[in-house]
C-alpha cells in the first residue's frame, strides 16, 4: 500500500529567517495522528536564509542526519567537529547522552536541507558524528546505502536497525528497490518527479510504504530520492 503525502499537506512554519515544512508533530505543530512512521519520528523541509541558522542547542537519545540540497550548511558540536556541507553532502550525529551542536548558513544565498530523526534502539548510547562528501557517480541511477546498523555496509552506521537510501535518477530513467516482509519505507521526492508503482509524486511530496515487495520507480524528470527502510511497526 502507497499512502500519497502531497508537499502542500506538510505544516508550514515560517519564522522569517527559516522556512519549514514537517511531515510528522514537530515543534509548533501537534497532531497526535501524526507522530512518526515506524522508527522515523522526524523529516524536516527547511529553507535557512543567508547568515544566519541554529544556534548552539542540545539534543539527547535521537539519531539525526542532514542532507543538503542547495547552499553550505556549517555544523559545530561540542565534540569538536566542525564542517561546512555542500550540496549532495550529508551529516549525521547520533546525540546520545547528550551533544550541543549549531547549524549555520554562512553563506550569500539561502540552504536548502532535509533533517531526518530517527529513533534509537537504546537510549544513553556514546554521542557520535559522521560526514560524508557526495560522490555522483555512487547515486547516478542506483540506490546508495547511506545510513545502516553498524556492518550493514551503509556509509555511515547508525544506532537502528533502519537503512537511509538515495538515488539522482535521471528522467525516463527506471529504478528498482525491494522490501522483504516485515519491513516498510517513508520515500521522500527531493527534486523532480516520479511514478511511484503507478502513483504520480511531484516535487516534495512523500509516501508511506506497507505491504509492498517491490518499489518500481519511473522518473518523469530527473529526481533526487531519499528512501528511510525500517522493520514494520504499528504506530
Amino acid at each position: 500500500m502507497i499512502k500519497h503525502i502531497p508537499f502542500e499537506s506538510l505544516h508550514v512554519s515560517s519564522q522569517g529567517w527559516l522556512e519549514s515544512r514537517f511531515h510528522f508533530s514537530f515543534a509548533e505543530y501537534h497532531n497526535p495522528q501524526n507522530m512518526n512512521f515506524g522508527v522515523l519520528r522526524v523529516m524536516n523541509d527547511d529553507v535557512i536564509a543567508p547568515h544566519m541558522g541554529f544556534g548552539t542547542h542540545p539534543h539527547r537519545d535521537m539519531e539525526i542526519f542532514t542532507y543538503v540540497l542547495e547552499g553550505e550548511l556549517t555544523h559545530e558540536d561540542s565534540m569538536g567537529n566542525k564542517e561546512t556541507l555542500q550540496a549532495g553532502d550529508i551529516q549525521y550525529l547520533s546525540a546520545g547522552t547528550g551533544i550541543y551542536h549549531s547549524e549555520k548558513n554562512e553563506g550569500d544565498t539561502p540552504v536548502r536541507l532535509i533533517q531526518t530523526w530517527i529513533v534509537p534502539h537504546t537510549k544513553g548510547l556514546t554521542p557520535r558524528y559522521g560526514s560524508y562528501k557526495r560522490d555522483k557517480a555512487l547515486r547516478h541511477n542506483q540506490w546508495q546505502h547511506l545510513f545502516g546498523a553498524d556492518n550493514s555496509g551503509a556509509v555511515i552506521g547508525l544506532y537502528q536497525d533502519a537503512n537511509v537510501y538515495a538515488i539522482e535518477q535521471d528522467k525516463d530513467a527506471k529504478s528498482e528497490f525491494s522490501l522483504v516482509n516485515g519491513r516498510q519505507a517513508y520515500l521522500k521526492v527531493m527534486e523532480g518527479s516520479i511514478i511511484l508503482n503507478g502513483v504520480s509524486l511531484a516535487f516534495g511530496d512523500s509516501a508511506e510504504i506497507t505491504h509492498e515487495s517491490l518499489l518500481s520507480i519511473s522518473a518523469s524528470n530527473d529526481a533526487q530520492l531519499l528512501l528511510i527502510e525500517m522493520a514494520s511497526i504499528h504506530n
